[in-house]
């Protein structure tokens, strides 16, 4: 029999990860017959909007899949894009407990994590991954979980993917667990791949090809920047983490990034604010703790250099969450 794979397409959802984990289906069907069936689900059972405008019917909505047995209890996996939650509601996390009661099992592509975890579907011994521009926010609103930056994570009943062309790598790495390597491997050739990708590649480059560094000691440097935005180290620190002084640190700044360490820092610490602002519900107050700024002042005076507004103005609907009178107030006062 067929194994049955259902989609359910949030609205804004990403339609590169969402093709992405298709095709590798198809053509796994075209090299040995009907090996899978899909599914296209919606909340309403109306057309669902991408990110990027293209908009694609859905075969039923949640409830109506219940109904027609679509899907049966297989695997499905929730597509989302930059506001996983705006949708979120108890009946959704209601109707995907019931699947997991029922034995499906249950993923997500993109930020489509936020959605099973909002609904309590995951366990704290259950590794999970989400797009790393949604990874520190996740982490924020769900400290309990273990969020990795790996491409997918493979469990016994979830399933996650950080989406992108990362869909195909566990698509991938699904059709060579059930039908063996070699179909695996004729069907990343369509695609034309140099290779398959495993779960443990990282989704973002390394340091050295992020900004086009190759000192070791630089290299050290900038991954402890990226560990430590909420209790940031001295430059001092900094140089001792490397073995350096703290004038050759400068130096090795300098030269390689036109940049000194401190400014750097700040850059990287504001880059991250940006991120929570714009994905998670947090008050402005806790994204300025979460970000190592001393007060919120001084972060919105910072910020507002940095990106030419402030933080209050910068924030992005989320989820559809709603935040307090006094996080409100918080947010008019660092405006």
């Amino acid at each position: 029999m067929p194994e049955d794979i259902s989609f359910l397409l949030l609205p804004g959802f990403s339609a590169i990860g969402f093709m992405s984990a298709v095709e590798p289906l198809r053509v796994a069907n075209r090299f040995r017959g009907e090996l899978y069936r899909w599914h296209i689900l919606s909340v309403d059972g109306a057309p669902v909007a991408a990110s990027n405008g293209i908009t694609l019917n859905a075969e039923a909505a949640c409830a109506d899949a219940e109904i027609r047995n679509i899907g049966a209890v297989g695997t499905l996996f929730v597509v989302a894009g930059f506001e996983p939650l705006a949708c979120y509601t108890r009946a959704l996390g209601d109707w995907l407990a019931r699947l997991d009661r029922a034995g499906a099992t249950l993923g997500g592509i993109d930020t489509g994590g936020f959605v099973l975890a909002e609904a309590g579907l995951f366990r704290k011994t259950d590794r999970l991954t989400v797009h790393w521009e949604a990874l520190s926010a996740f982490r924020e609103r769900y400290p309990a979980l273990d969020a990795s930056q790996e491409l997918f994570e493979i469990g016994e009943r979830r399933i996650t993917c950080a989406g992108g062309t990362a869909s195909i790598d566990m698509m991938l790495d699904l059709i060579g667990r059930r039908h063996g390597a070699d179909l695996a491997a004729q069907v990343s050739e369509q695609f034309v791949l140099s290779r398959i990708r495993q779960r443990s590649d990282h989704q973002r480059l390394e340091i050295a090809a992020r900004y086009g560094v190759h000192n070791r000691k630089l290299i050290q440097v900038i991954g402890a920047m990226e560990q430590h935005m909420e209790d940031p180290l001295t430059p001092d620190d900094l140089a001792s983490e490397v073995g350096v002084t703290r004038r050759q640190l400068e130096r090795l700044f300098c030269s390689a990034l036109q940049d000194t360490p401190t400014h750097f820092y700040l850059q990287l610490r504001l880059d991250r604010a940006r991120e929570l602002l714009q994905q998670t519900d947090m008050s402005i107050t806790s994204v300025c703790v979460a970000c190592g700024f001393e007060s919120p002042s001084h972060f919105s005076r910072t910020y507002r250099a940095r990106f030419g507004t402030s933080p209050r103005r910068d924030r992005r609907p989320h989820g559809g969450a709603r935040r307090s009178a006094k996080e409100e107030e918080e947010a008019v006062g660092a405006a």
